[in-house]
C-alpha cells in the first residue's frame, strides 16, 4: 500500500482560531490513508490542537515568529527545512500575505503545488494604529503572494478579493468552512443539561465566540449587553475565547459593574455543547472573512444577531440578522428582543443543503490534492 500524500499546512500556532478549527475539521474527516497533515508553526509554544494533530498522526515542526528582526534567520531555517523535506510536494498556507518566505522557499526546492488561503478581509480603518502601519507592507506581499501561488483558495468573495486582488477575482476557489453538522444539531435535552452545569437555568444566555482583538469589536458589544441587561436583569452573557484585549473587556465589564453577568469562557474544546446553552448568538464584527463560528451557532439553531459587514454567503438559515454598526445599542437590543420568543430548531439538514457538511467537502478537497499531482 503506497504511503498517503503529506500536505504542509503553514499557521501561526494551532490554537482555538475560526481557520485552525476549520483546518481541523478537514483533518478530521480526511481519508487519511490517502491524505496526511502536518504542520509548519511559528511558536514554540504548543498549540491546543497539537495533541490531537500528533494522535492522528501529523507532525509540527517549528520555526521562529516571522519578526523584522528574524527574517534573516527565518529565511535560514525555512532553506533547511525544505533541504530536509524533499517528501513536500504540496504547501497550503493559511497565513494570508505572511506565506511569502515559505513559498519563496518552496519554488527554489521544486514545491510545486503552492496554495495560497484567504481566510479574512481586513479593514484597516477599524484597526489598531499598529496594524494601519502594517497595511502598506501588507499589501506589497500579497501582491508578490498573487505570483508564488499555484491556485487561490478562499473562503469568502471579500476574503478572496483583498489577499488575490478583484481582477483575480474569476480565479478563486471556494473551499467551504465546513463543520460537522450533525454534531452541532439542536437538542433540547442537552440544552437544558449544559444551562443546568452553567448554573444558566431560566437564564436567557447571549452567546458570542471569538478571538479578543479589535476586529471583533468586544467593546461595542459589552455595550449593547449594558442595554439588553438593564431590561432584561435575568440575562447573561457569554464571551468564549482567549485574545490580547481580553483583560481590557475585563476591566470595562467590571467598571460597568456587570461582572456578575459576563461569563468569560475561556478557550473550549465542547463547542458543540456550549452552543447548545446559548439562546442567541451576537456577533457585531469590524469585518470577517467567513467565519467558522457563525456556521457552528446556525448549525446549533440559533438565531444570529450580526454585522452587516459580514458576507451574506454566511447566511445558511432563515434566523440570521444584519444589523449595522451604525446603530446605536438601542437598535440593536430591539433586534435581540424579537429573537426573544423564537424556537430553536434543527438545522442539520439546512447546513448539509448548503454544502456546509464536513463530509462532502473533505472528499472534495483530497480529490483536489490529488488532482493537482496527477
Amino acid at each position: 500500500m503506497s504511503e498517503p500524500i503529506r500536505v504542509l499546512n503553514l499557521f501561526t500556532i494551532m490554537n482555538r482560531g475560526g481557520a485552525e478549527t476549520m483546518v481541523m475539521n478537514y483533518y478530521r474527516a480526511i481519508d487519511k490513508s490517502k491524505i496526511q497533515f502536518d504542520f509548519m508553526v511559528h511558536r514554540q509554544e504548543r498549540g491546543a490542537y497539537d495533541d490531537e494533530i500528533e494522535a492522528m498522526g501529523g507532525r509540527i515542526f517549528r520555526m521562529c515568529p516571522i519578526y523584522p528582526q528574524n527574517l534573516f534567520r527565518y529565511q535560514q531555517m525555512l532553506k533547511e527545512f525544505f533541504d530536509n523535506h524533499p517528501e513536500y510536494r504540496i504547501l497550503h498556507s493559511h497565513m494570508s500575505e505572511l506565506g511569502y518566505f515559505a513559498f519563496k522557499e518552496a519554488i527554489r526546492h521544486d514545491v510545486s503545488v503552492r496554495i495560497c488561503h484567504a481566510h479574512n478581509a481586513p479593514v484597516f480603518s477599524s484597526e489598531t494604529a499598529i496594524e494601519k502601519l502594517k497595511r502598506i507592507p501588507r499589501e506589497l506581499l500579497a501582491r508578490q503572494m498573487r505570483k508564488l501561488s499555484t491556485d487561490y483558495f478562499t473562503c469568502s468573495q471579500i476574503a478572496g478579493e483583498w489577499l488575490f486582488g478583484k481582477k483575480n477575482s474569476k480565479k478563486l476557489i471556494f473551499m467551504r468552512n465546513a463543520i460537522d453538522a450533525q454534531a452541532f444539531a439542536y437538542n433540547e435535552t442537552k440544552a437544558l443539561r449544559v444551562k443546568a452545569d452553567l448554573d444558566w437555568t431560566d437564564k436567557f444566555i447571549i452567546g458570542h465566540v471569538g478571538r479578543f482583538c479589535p476586529q471583533k469589536n468586544h467593546n461595542f458589544l459589552i455595550d449593547i449587553f449594558k442595554v439588553f441587561h438593564s431590561k432584561y436583569p435575568n440575562s447573561i452573557l457569554a464571551l468564549v475565547g482567549s485574545g490580547e484585549l481580553q483583560g481590557n473587556i475585563q476591566e470595562k465589564v467590571k467598571n460597568m459593574g456587570l461582572d456578575k453577568d459576563v461569563c468569560f469562557l475561556g478557550n473550549r474544546a465542547d463547542m458543540p455543547n456550549i452552543y447548545q446553552a446559548f439562546d442567541v448568538f451576537l456577533f457585531p464584527s469590524f469585518y470577517e472573512g467567513l467565519p467558522v463560528s457563525l456556521i457552528e451557532a446556525q448549525a446549533s439553531g440559533l438565531p444570529c444577531v450580526i454585522s452587516d459587514t459580514i458576507s451574506d454567503q454566511t447566511r445558511l438559515t432563515s434566523a440570521y440578522y444584519p444589523v449595522s454598526l451604525k446603530e446605536k445599542p438601542e437598535q440593536w437590543v430591539a433586534q435581540l428582543e424579537k429573537c426573544m420568543e423564537m424556537q430553536h430548531a434543527d438545522t442539520t439538514a439546512m447546513i448539509k443543503e448548503a454544502g456546509f457538511d464536513i463530509y462532502n467537502n473533505a472528499k472534495w478537497l483530497t480529490n483536489f490534492y490529488l488532482n493537482k499531482l496527477s
